[in-house]
Parts: structure tokens; sequence; C-alpha cells
């Protein structure tokens, strides 16, 4: 039942399935897929500030011509929806979840493309959100070489499923031995290195462009600490000024001293989030559920202190949160609201308008659903947590 659910909430929002209007950088993916159909080279020929494993869902659609790209497009991110939800269900029956818990996430997640509106399937962000989940179920399932191998495709597609690398080798480490953890990194270098090295021998500089710029974004209006610019400007207390760089990544970036030091510290905070996720679940048991907690809370450290927080950047959290309780939930709910309302404006959000409320109100939700995953994650009770998964699992044995 839920996947009728699902497939009618991909339909409802402008833009969605079956609709033709197109939201975000659809348009984009065509344009590089058609280039290479055309045979130039991704980052030699044209650049690209996306990895390369986004070529894996870029490029299937143009099979079926560029009259059908947007269609097809959307068909295959309603795929990966698909996916993500059996996936999310075949995992909280395997932690051993209540009947009435399974439903409700899959609920969650199946009505979750009316909460994001457009941006569910206009994006390819559903594409590394099926892989991380996917590493998550095999870990639990105890097949960790291939885990790692679907987080390095996630890595090459999106990049941040880099930081649940720490809470995953710990798990593989004590439940499957030193041997087992090595295996697993070869494993996830080696599908990196799959993507990634073909055009690093083709076109070297053109991708070391590419991660370069998108390492050195400055502190964009939608992030926490650009948000919070945007609104202290609003009051009158900070005059802020906004700039649209179109080369090489478009953005619209804070310019000034006080937004390149908050830039700075946005990125020490990211890596201390990921390091305090690492820290807590190394103290913690090993049991699968503390590692699906650990999935959620390293994701939410990494969003709410990037320098660059998309809407579509949500995608990543919805099938992780499921694992945590029924305030996480309204936490994630009501951050989607707020990115779809002020989603149709953001040329007000650009002008510093009224709508940056909205946008720091979103990172705010982010930022308590992180302190709800951390709390879960030092090893209180379910119920302390909003969480009805069962605390005494049997540790799982990693075969190879």
């Amino acid at each position: 039942m839920a996947l009728p659910i699902y497939l009618a909430a991909c339909a409802v929002p402008d833009g969605g399935l079956f609709r033709a209007a197109r939201f975000r950088d659809v348009h984009v993916y065509q344009g590089f897929a058609t280039a290479v159909f055309d045979g130039h080279v991704p980052y030699r020929d044209f650049f690209v500030e996306y990895p390369p494993g986004a070529f894996a869902v870029f490029l299937p659609p143009r099979l079926l011509g560029s009259s059908h790209y947007n269609a097809a497009f959307k068909t295959l991110m309603a795929l990966c929806g698909i996916a993500t939800l059996l996936l999310v269900a075949f995992l909280l029956v395997r932690l051993c979840a209540s009947t009435r818990r399974v439903w409700a996430a899959v609920l969650l997640v199946g009505l979750s493309p009316l909460a994001l509106g457009p941006i569910s399937l206009n994006t390819y962000d559903a594409w590394p959100a099926l892989l991380t989940l996917a590493a998550l179920a095999l870990l639990v399932a105890g097949r960790p070489v291939t885990a790692f191998a679907l987080l390095g495709a996630g890595f090459a597609a999106k990049v941040y499923p880099v930081v649940l690398l720490p809470p995953a080798l710990v798990f593989v480490w004590r439940t499957g031995g030193r041997a087992a953890a090595q295996r697993a990194l070869v494993s996830f270098a080696g599908v990196c290195a799959f993507f990634v090295v073909p055009f690093l021998v083709l076109a070297p500089h053109g991708l070391l462009e590419s991660f370069r710029a998108q390492a050195a974004r400055s502190l964009q209006v939608e992030s926490l600490g650009g948000a919070a610019l945007a609104v202290a400007d609003r009051l009158g207390v900070y005059s802020a000024t906004v700039v649209h760089r179109t080369e090489p990544a478009i953005s619209y970036d804070l310019a000034g001293t006080l937004p390149r030091v908050l830039a700075g510290l946005s990125s020490a905070a990211q890596l201390a989030a990921v390091a305090t996720v690492a820290w807590f679940y190394l103290r913690g048991r090993d049991d699968p559920r503390r590692l699906a907690v650990s999935f959620a809370a390293a994701v939410a450290g990494f969003l709410v202190f990037t320098r660059f927080f998309s809407p579509q950047y949500m995608v990543w959290l919805i099938p992780l949160v499921v694992f945590l309780g029924p305030v996480a939930w309204m936490l994630t709910t009501a951050a989607l609201v707020l990115a779809q309302i002020w989603f149709f404006h953001y040329g007000h959000v650009f002008a510093l308008g009224g709508y940056v409320w909205l946008v720091l109100f979103r990172d705010v939700l982010v930022a308590l659903l992180f302190v709800v995953a951390l709390r879960a994650l030092r090893g209180r009770t379910a119920e302390d947590q909003d969480a009805v998964l069962l605390e005494h699992q049997s540790p799982l044995r990693v075969s190879s």
C-alpha cells in the first residue's frame, strides 16, 4: 500500500511525476548527457561541478531521446525512491521494529514528496541517498565489502557519504575483525577509483577544478551562518552583501570578512560534528540500531554546518531519520515544508527579503535534529529518544 501512496505523492507537486514542468537542475543534467552523447569528455571539454559518479544517473535518461529526458529522469528518481522505501521497511523489520513502527516509517518516507515539493524528483539526490541506505542494509545483513562498495559509489556521486565511513568502519572492525575492515576499505577505494581515475587520466585539471570549486565555496545564503547574517541584515545589526557567482560553480555567497570567518568556522564545525558522531559510536555498543542512528547523526551534522545547504540536500536525511523517533520525524517534516515554501521565492531569499527567516528556521530545525540524533547515539533508551526499536540486539558477526 505504501508504494501507491509514494507514487501519488510524487505526482502531486508542481514538476512532479507525469508533469512536464522543470525545476532545479534537470536541464543542466540533460545538457551534460547530450554533450557526452555528442562525443565530448566531461571535465575536459566542458566544466562539471558534480562528481563523476553523478553521470550514472545523468546519462541513462538520454537513451530515450532529448524530448523525453525530463520524464525519464523523474521516473528514474521515482524508482530510486521506491527502492529506498523497500529498504526502509527491510531494515526496520531486520532491526525488530514493531509493525506500527514499520508502517509509520514507510508512510513518512512515502509522503515525503508532498512536504519536499518539486525538488524530490528534479534533482539527483535520491540516487546517493539510496546508495547510502543500501550500504547500511548490507552492513546490517553482514556484507561489509559490498556495503563499502556502495558507500564508494555514493561518495563518487555526491561526496557526503564519506562522513559515514568512521562509524561503518568501527562497526565492521568490531564485528568482523581487522581483516574484514581492511577488505571493506579496499572495496570503497576500488569503487571510488573506478569512477574517478578515468577522468583523472583524461582530464586531470578539469576534474581537480571541479572538486576545488565545491570545496572552496564561500558562505552561501542558505547555510546556517549565512542565514543568520541575512536575518541580522533584516534586523539592521549587520550589513550583508550577496555576490552572485557563475564561475566555476553557480552560487549566491555572502561577501566580507565576517562571512569568510564563519565559513572557516563552519568547516571546522563539520569536522567536529563527524568526529563527535564517530566518538559517541565508538564508546557504545555495536548493535545495528546504533549504527543506523549514527548514520542519521553524521549526515545531520554534516548538513547543519555546511557552507552550502540547498533544499534538495534534505533528501539525504529522509530515509535515515526513520531510525530516530517521532520528535526527529516532526523536525524533519517541518524543515521540508519550510524549504518548499521559500523554494518558490529564491529571488527574495538572495535579495535578503523576509523569506530568509524561513531559511534560518529550517537550519535551526536541522541543528535540533542533530542534537536529537546525538542524544540517541549516547546510549539513552529508545523511550527517552522517542524511538521504539529494541535496545537489546544480538551482535552480528560480519562475513566477508
